[in-house]
């Protein structure tokens, strides 16, 4: 009887990690579990991480957005966006207030901003305007606020602004970029299953692997929410030995035959050239090696008498067998 599971993919594989950007993997997912498991990290990832950002602005001799400040390149407008592209880090709960102040000839960037214990600028080369007069000046005070993803000024600004004070859109997701690929890979004798690549870059207020790893607790969250389960049942494991004898089932039952499965090759006490043929012919896991018959592996570059008798030697000490 032919088994109706679908095998678990292998552990995340870490590819890639820096402090703002991480390239990581997940093999032996199921035929199409690829974009089905990609597509739902990446709109959680940008939608649903909180972050912080700049929801409020006042700048010392501008009324409006539309004002144009003496001595300054920048007219209200673009220095508005310049402060839209500083990333900051608040460790601290409900909205803070930092200042910014400069004077005299050059250039003005995030790192001018006057921080109290508990922020962090991200970006600090952000360039905010430039000074053109000895004369100018420029004085500024934004408020910053956590939150989830986009919210227009509206939203959090409900009630209209004093004179002078300058409501802004704000982008909360501490994520820059977030993309996946996936590409067929071979799992035993089959080559479609998925192997998924995620690729993201953040602002630098949380790191790549923790943003996934929330990622996939939020969706975990929601399933357990869903089925309104305390803990997710074990899932139920194909018979890779399908079409065989039962032998030493006894035994077996007493294993986690997933774990044992997905034991990759190169853990196991096999010889360098053993390793070598299997590893060249794509079998990676016991999983792959048991879906193959005794002609099977002969059959291989590098694998004789010796290595197939090698193999059956090292799968009789967890109870299986070839195909």
């Amino acid at each position: 009887m032919s088994s109706q599971h679908i095998v678990l993919p292998s552990k995340l594989t870490v590819v890639q990690d820096t402090a703002t950007s991480g390239t990581y993997e997940i093999e032996g997912l199921a035929p199409g579990y690829g974009h089905t498991l990609g597509n739902s990290l990446r709109r959680i990832i940008l939608s649903s991480l909180s972050g912080c950002a700049v929801t409020l602005v006042r700048i010392e001799g501008a009324q409006h957005e539309f004002s144009v400040l003496d001595g300054v390149k920048e007219d209200v407008i673009n220095i508005i966006l310049n402060l839209k592209q500083v990333r900051f880090r608040l460790d601290i709960d409900g909205p803070q207030t930092v200042r910014l102040k400069s004077k005299g000839i050059g250039m003005v960037d995030a790192s001018a901003f006057e921080l109290p214990a508990g922020i962090e600028v991200m970006t600090p080369d952000q360039h905010i305007a430039e000074i053109t007069s000895k004369t100018g000046s420029l004085d500024i005070e934004v408020v910053i606020e956590s939150g989830l993803g986009f919210v227009p000024k509206e939203m959090h600004h409900k009630e209209k602004a004093d004179i002078g004070s300058i409501a802004v859109d704000a982008v909360f997701t501490p994520i820059r970029r977030m993309n996946y690929e996936v590409e067929n890979m071979r799992v035993g004798d089959r080559t479609d299953f998925n192997k998924l690549r995620l690729n993201i870059e953040t602002d630098g207020s949380i790191a790549p692997k923790e943003a996934l790893e929330k990622s996939l607790l939020t969706m975990l969250t929601q399933i357990k929410a869903v089925l309104d389960l305390k803990e997710l049942p074990p899932m139920p494991q194909p018979d890779v030995n399908q079409g065989q004898e039962e032998k030493g089932s006894s035994s077996t039952d007493d294993l986690d035959l997933s774990d044992v499965l997905k034991t990759r090759v190169d853990n196991l006490n096999l010889s360098t050239r053993t390793l070598n043929a299997l590893t060249n012919a794509s079998i990676r896991t016991i999983g792959g090696i048991v879906r193959k018959t005794e002609v099977d592996l002969l059959e291989l570059d590098g694998i004789g008498a010796k290595g197939v008798d090698e193999i059956k030697s090292m799968l009789a000490d967890y109870d299986l067998f070839l195909k």
